[in-house]
Order: C-alpha cells, then sequence, then structure tokens
C-alpha cells in the first residue's frame, strides 16, 4: 500500500520522518549469523604417515610421484577441462551480480516522457519528468541482500575449487591405473610366452613317451588362460586414456599415453595438519557454509518484509500544451515533489509471517547440512588415512613375496646351468615371479590411489596463481581465474 506525498514538508516534519524510521530500523536489523562449530575430532584413530621426508604440500601433493609427464598432464587439465572451465564462468556471472548487489540501497534517476488528454478533450500535453528515489535498506534488508550475494560468491568459489579438486584426483587416478595396466600387459605377456614355451616343452615330452596327453591338454588349458587375460589390462588402457582425453578436453588420447611407461611409485611423504586443514580446504564444507550465509540472508529479508520499506523520493516534470483550445493555459508548467516513501503491509502480514518462519527453518537445516558436511569429510579423511596404511602394507607384503619368488627363479635357472634340473622347473619359477610381480603392480597401485583418495578428501588441489604467489588462504582469499579477489 504505497503512499506518496506530493508536496514538500517542512524541514522539521523531514527529520521527524528520518529520526523515526532510523530508530525503527535500527529496532529491526537482521539477526547475527548463527555460529558453526565443525564437528572435528582433537585426534584421528588412524596415524598418519610420518615418513623422513619434508610434509606434502595440500596444494601440489602429486608430485611426491615425481612423474614430470604426471605433473604436465595436470597442468594440461586444469587449463583446458570443460567443467572447470564451466565453474570459472558460473563464478565470474555471480560475481558479476556480487559488485552490484547493493546497488538497490543508492539512490536512482529515471527520465520519462508522456502525452496526456485532458477528459473533455479541450486540450493536450507532452510531460517531461525526472523522477528520483532512494530506498533505505532498513530493517535488515540490506544486510540481508549482502549476505545472500556474498553466500552466493562463496558457493561459486567453493564450486569452482570441487572442480579443481574432483579434476587433480581424476588425472593422477586415470594416469595411475593406465600406467599400471601397461605394466600388467607387459608381465601377462611374459606369462604367456613361458605357458606357451612349456606347452611346447609337454608336447616333446609326449612325443618322447614322457608325459601323458593329459598334461599337455594342462598346459594348453594353460596357455589359452595366459591369453584370455590379456583382454583385462588392454581394456583398461583403452578406457583410461580415453578418461584422460576427456579430463583434459580433448577427443582422443595423445599417442604417447599408448607407449609403455614406467608406474608412477610413491616416494617418502609426510602429512602433519589434516584435523586444521580440512575445514579450511575441503570444498564440500566451504559450500554448506556458504548456504548457511545465504539461508541467513534469505531469513533476514523475510524480516524485513514484516516491517514497512522505507525511502526517500521525488520528481520534476515540465508539461508543455501540444492542443489547447483555450486561449490562456489554466496549469503550471512545471511541478516539484519530494517526501518520504513508504510501502505497509497490512493485510498480507499472516502470509509474510509464514515466510519468514519457513526461512528460519530453511536456515536452521542449512545449519545442519554444514555439520553434516562436516562429518561427511571426517569419515572420508579417517577412511582414506586407513585404506593408505593398509594398501602400505600391502605392498610391502607383496614386494617381499615378489623378491623370494626371484631369487627361487634364480635358483631355478642356476640349477638348469648345471644340468641339475629341468627347463620345465624354470618355467614355471618364472611364472610364478611374474605373477607376484602382478600382484605387487596391483597393490602398488592401490597404494597410490588410496594415497590420491585421502588428498581428495581433504581438499588437495593448487591454489590460483595470485593466490599461491600472495601465499594466502585457500578459502577465505581465494583469488578466481580472471584475477578478481573472492
Amino acid at each position: 500500500m504505497p503512499l506518496r506525498l506530493s508536496k514538500a514538508p517542512s524541514a522539521n516534519r523531514l527529520r521527524a520522518c528520518l529520526l523515526g524510521s532510523a530508530l525503527a530500523g535500527l529496532a529491526g536489523c537482521a539477526a547475527p549469523l548463527p555460529k558453526l562449530a565443525p564437528p572435528v575430532p582433537a585426534q584421528w584413530q588412524h596415524a598418519i604417515a610420518s615418513d623422513p621426508a619434508k610434509p606434502t604440500d595440500l596444494h601440489g601433493w602429486w608430485h611426491a610421484f615425481g612423474d614430470t609427464e604426471l605433473d604436465a598432464l595436470v597442468d594440461r587439465a586444469l587449463a583446458s577441462n570443460l567443467d572447470v572451465a564451466q565453474a570459472v564462468e558460473r563464478l565470474r556471472a555471480v560475481r558479476a551480480l556480487h559488485d552490484r548487489a547493493q546497488a538497490r540501497y543508492l539512490p536512482s534517476l529515471r527520465v520519462s516522457t508522456n502525452d496526456v488528454v485532458e477528459p473533455s478533450a479541450s486540450a493536450s500535453y507532452q510531460l517531461v519528468g525526472f523522477d528520483a528515489s532512494w530506498e533505505l535498506g532498513l530493517f535488515g534488508r540490506a544486510e540481508g541482500t549482502r549476505r545472500e550475494a556474498r553466500g552466493a560468491l562463496d558457493a561459486g568459489t567453493a564450486d569452482l575449487r570441487a572442480a579443481q579438486v574432483s579434476l587433480v584426483a581424476e588425472v593422477v587416478r586415470e594416469w595411475i591405473e593406465l600406467r599400471s595396466a601397461q605394466r600388467q600387459e607387459q608381465l601377462l605377456l611374459r606369462i604367456n610366452q613361458a605357458r606357451e614355451h612349456e606347452w611346447q616343452l609337454q608336447q616333446v615330452r609326449q612325443r618322447l613317451q614322457l608325459a601323458a596327453s593329459s598334461t599337455v591338454d594342462q598346459a594348453q588349458a594353460a596357455l589359452a588362460q595366459s591369453t584370455a587375460a590379456l583382454a583385462a589390462p588392454r581394456q583398461a588402457i583403452t578406457a583410461s586414456a580415453q578418461r584422460l582425453a576427456m579430463l583434459l578436453g580433448q577427443n582422443q588420447p595423445d599417442a604417447a599415453w599408448l607407449q609403455p611407461g614406467t608406474p608412477p611409485e610413491l616416494g617418502a611423504w609426510q602429512l602433519d595438519s589434516a584435523p586444521a586443514d580440512l575445514v579450511r580446504t575441503r570444498p564440500e564444507i566451504a559450500r554448506a557454509e556458504a548456504d548457511v550465509l545465504q539461508a541467513a540472508g534469505a531469513l533476514a529479508l523475510a524480516h524485513a518484509d514484516l516491517f514497512p520499506s522505507v525511502g526517500l523520493g521525488g520528481s520534476i516534470d515540465w508539461s508543455t500544451d501540444i492542443d489547447n483550445n483555450h486561449r490562456f493555459a489554466n496549469t503550471p508548467n512545471s511541478i516539484v515533489s519530494v517526501g518520504p516513501e513508504l510501502n505497509i503491509p497490512l493485510f498480507d502480514w499472516g502470509i509474510r509471517m509464514a515466510a519468514k518462519n519457513a526461512k528460519d527453518h530453511e536456515l536452521k537445516a542449512s545449519v545442519l547440512a554444514y555439520r553434516q558436511a562436516v562429518l561427511q569429510g571426517v569419515a572420508e579423511v579417517e577412511t582414506a588415512l586407513g585404506a593408505v596404511q593398509q594398501q602400505q602394507q600391502r605392498e610391502q607384503h607383496s614386494l617381499q613375496a615378489w623378491q623370494a619368488l626371484r631369487h627361487v627363479d634364480q635358483a631355478a635357472q642356476m640349477r638348469v646351468s648345471l644340468r641339475l634340473g629341468s627347463p620345465l622347473d624354470v618355467a614355471e619359477a618364472r611364472i610364478a615371479a611374474d605373477q607376484a610381480a602382478i600382484e605387487l603392480t596391483d597393490a602398488r597401485a592401490g597404494h597410490n590411489l588410496a594415497y590420491v583418495a585421502l588428498f581428495k578428501a581433504l581438499g588437495g588441489a593448487p591454489l590460483p596463481a595470485t593466490a599461491a604467489a600472495a601465499g594466502t588462504d585457500t578459502q577465505r582469499n581465494a583469488t578466481a581465474p580472471d584475477g578478481a579477489r573472492r
């Protein structure tokens, strides 16, 4: 129900109105933000790796593999990945709105023209006017708008961060699986060759009546099984190469990826501050915190809607007779008006109160969602820490088994060279050693992937260039790719 005073009030009356509006605004300002107490454990259940090494940088954790090809792939992916590019554009869009969020509470000026005909049809006028308005943003309106805009900006920053964290982890994971599958293919080819040689030896023994036909059939079946086993790593190589290409925003893999290479091997690393870094760096937690801020802003606006909307307005209008059937004009050429503008809720106050209560419940839900995000992060980090320990032990035991079977293989070769053993013994020993090498490759890949999962759970990803140069905090002072500060 807008109320407009067209006549200029006296100075005393205007001051009284402004003072009353200011006092009412102070009485109905935005409620304070809820306090977020993240339920992070003071001590983790699983011990953190503490090898004698320099602490691993959360923003460059993949360098622990010492693989220059992998480092180059991560850099290329961050520059060309389409998901990250989409998150960048969405962040820029939100930033553009954030920078002008408070513009609605600044004075505005509008010019308009209109032609008016008198009801008597005896004259018509051309009107030109300037209208000025200034909404004061009282009762928490301005603060609610600021919170919503800042929450949207923080959410966009967290989404970009989440895209970067996921991208880096996926690139490293696919590279590990690609190189591990290539290594397994090489070992299976050696086993296949040994099986073929074993089958040929059994055929010779059968012709010499030193072996039964069933022994030859068993050797042939083992050869067929080893040939069939080659399909799994070859399929994994193709799938990992295609996924890498997609992550890098290209339609086909690089030819160099399909050339066999050495699998990444995790060097010594150390992690000192998982509890402190979790809330500070994990993007899912930052996103939940931004949702709380947005919900608090929406609640502040709903609360402000219970009170009058207060502003100042003024206008200057000029009129010119276009067609006047009277000899003399009977209206002035200009009109000036200035005064307060009020929009007072009356009969829909109950609906506005219901909307305010609904926003209050939504804020409480967002606070619970924040706590849930922290608990989920803690669970993922604990699981990843346990997996790193288990996979590390598995790799150590697999290494011991491979070393023992390699010694058996060497001993069998020595016995054959001294004519104390059969070539079949060498073939079996070599096959056993290669199978142990396959298990070691798989265990090493599992250890590497558990390491990747740990740093993904911690929210590890590179800082933007400007933020890294300044040494700023990733969540509080992160810099967007377009160079604008959060």
